[in-house]
Parts: C-alpha cells; structure tokens; sequence
C-alpha cells in the first residue's frame, strides 16, 4: 500500500469518520496479489459524518475527478448525503467516496459485514471477504468479475 494512501486511511481514522473501505484496497488487504491506486469507502450518511468528512475532504483541497478542462468541482454535503458515487482527487490520491454500492448497499447494510483489519499501525472497517466477492459478481463489470476467481482462492 502506497505511503499516500496509508496517508489517506490514518486521515479517515483520526477525522473519526465513519467508514468501510471496499472496492480494490479492500481486495489487497486480504490478501489480493493487485494493484490498486485509489481507496474506495463508503461512509455512514449521518449528518454530523458527513459534516466530519466534508470538513476533511476541504482540507485535503477533493475535487471531482473527470471534469472538463478548467472547472472544478468540490464535494457537497448533499452530494455526499445521497446515493451517487463521489470519484474525488485529493491531495493524498484518489478517493471514491461512495453512498452506496450496487444493490442499494450502504454503510448500515454492510456493517454486519464488516471486519477490522489492522496494518501500518491502523485499524481499518474492511468488507468482509465473502461480502466483496459477492458484490463484484452481482455489479457484472469485466473488472469486477476477473477478481472473482483471485479473491475466492483467499476464501478458503
């Protein structure tokens, strides 16, 4: 893991944001023999996180990432309160900053699904294993299922 992104990861933690990384990152931290350049969480939509985590993301100057040349666009707390997905720069790297996954998952549905890996001297919310093959198998994405078969080996 990139020191920018353990970077990121210690920022979440120490702003008491209530998060679960999923996506690739999650994927490497049990264990997955990929590459990964961005972290993609989901957050709790309560008010006062979403106010934590705006706070943050000012501090960290996210921008939306793929906008057209010369504008800039910065996150909302009613962006991040509904169901879309924030693909943000920051000053640490990329962050996805998601409401929900697919299926209409967010961060109450995958709690139980959660599981606290610690690293780097951090502990992390990471979506459980099974959770995480299951939600790339029913997203469909070619990118999503060629992880299916690495991530199942880890299963065992």
């Amino acid at each position: 893991m990139s020191n920018r992104l353990v970077e990121l990861l210690k920022c979440l933690n120490d702003s008491e944001i209530e998060y679960i990384l999923v996506g690739g990152m999650a994927a490497v931290l049990h264990g997955a023999p990929v590459s990964t350049y961005d972290l993609d969480i989901v957050h709790r939509r309560t008010d006062d996180n979403i106010e934590r985590l705006l706070t943050l993301l000012k501090t960290l100057d996210a921008r939306y990432r793929g906008q057209p040349a010369g504008r800039i666009l910065s996150p909302s707390s009613t962006a991040l309160a509904g169901n879309g997905h924030n693909n943000l720069m920051t000053a640490l790297g990329p962050l996805d900053v998601l409401c929900e996954l697919t299926l209409g998952l967010g961060y109450d549905e995958l709690l139980p699904f959660t599981e606290q890996i610690t690293g780097d001297s951090l502990t992390i919310p990471v979506l459980s294993l099974k959770k995480l093959i299951e939600i790339k198998a029913a997203t469909g994405r070619a990118k999503d299922l060629i992880m299916i078969p690495i991530l199942m080996k880890l299963d065992k």
